[in-house]
């Protein structure tokens, strides 16, 4: 139970992460970046950051690395703006997913949808998450084998069927590679009866599935600090995480990695069959 014992020096980090967000909250410049990975067709590869996304991330990675020296860190973000940190551990198998403003175009735009992610990747399985969402002050956890919690309650993935009171999370860019909107997208917004929520963060959005309150939550273009940290908590609550086409994104090779998509379904274990299913007869191009 070893991760457990690590798992409220985690919250503590993304809370007093959180708070520095929460403090220039309302009072941000926006700033671009470079967009790591491929980009979509038709479409400038540019993304939001600000000032507090890099000192957000400045503190996760300090008490990280006072705690962990020999952990590696995987990050959205860097100092001087060239690109994301990607720093292998040494000695181990240990890397830290770090997301330190999942949803900064909310957090620009004065939308209180925005998380704090800080996720423990071990040989390639998250096995430590935490969602902190500062502006409800909520904190979303989970931990391999040891369950999944907000705040101090015990969560479970649902694991009734689909039905026509579920909800359905979705992030709101929905084009594949082509720049093209999946058939499956179509479909649901224009036939299905399930609810659909979109939040404008994939982290916040998934851990929907890990609270037991929506049945699942579709990212299309997230990366793997959009994932991490949501997927741990989802797991541990007793639901999965997979591709488009149904195989598991867990274990990842977090090797190198700069920033390629990683599109994937959470949800709970009787409701993620019925959505792969429709992905796959409505339409989602294979990858190249």
């Amino acid at each position: 139970m070893a991760h457990v014992d690590d798992l409220p020096f985690v919250i503590d980090i993304a809370r007093r992460a959180g708070a520095v967000a929460l403090a220039r909250f309302g009072n941000v410049e926006r700033q671009t970046k470079a967009s790591p990975g491929a980009a979509i067709k038709g479409w400038q590869p540019i993304e939001a950051v600000t000032e507090a996304d890099r000192a957000c991330q400045r503190l996760i990675v300090s008490a990280l690395r006072e705690r962990f020296p020999d952990d590696g860190v995987i990050g959205e973000e860097s100092d001087d703006g060239s690109g994301i940190t990607n720093r292998a551990p040494s000695a181990g198998a240990r890397i830290w997913v770090i997301d330190p403003i999942d949803g900064t175009n909310n957090y620009v735009a004065g939308f209180g949808a925005f998380a704090v992610c800080i996720a423990l990747v071990d040989h390639g399985r998250p096995v430590i998450g935490v969602v902190h969402d500062p502006c409800r002050g909520q904190t979303y956890a989970g931990a391999d084998g040891a369950g999944a919690w907000l705040d101090d309650r015990p969560t479970r993935a649902l694991d009734t069927a689909l039905s026509d009171r579920s909800l359905v999370m979705l992030t709101c860019n929905f084009l594949d590679r082509e720049g093209a909107l999946p058939g499956f997208i179509t479909r649901w917004l224009t036939r299905s009866s399930w609810k659909f929520r979109m939040l404008g963060t994939a982290a916040l959005e998934a851990v929907q599935v890990g609270a037991g309150v929506a049945h699942g939550a579709i990212t299309i273009n997230g990366k793997l600090w959009d994932v991490a940290a949501a997927a741990a908590i989802v797991l541990a609550a007793g639901g999965r995480v997979t591709d488009l086409s149904g195989t598991d994104v867990f274990p990842y090779l977090t090797d190198g990695y700069r920033g390629a998509k990683v599109p994937f379904v959470a949800a709970g274990p009787c409701a993620l069959g019925v959505i792969l299913a429709d992905i796959q007869q409505f339409g989602w191009p294979s990858p190249p």
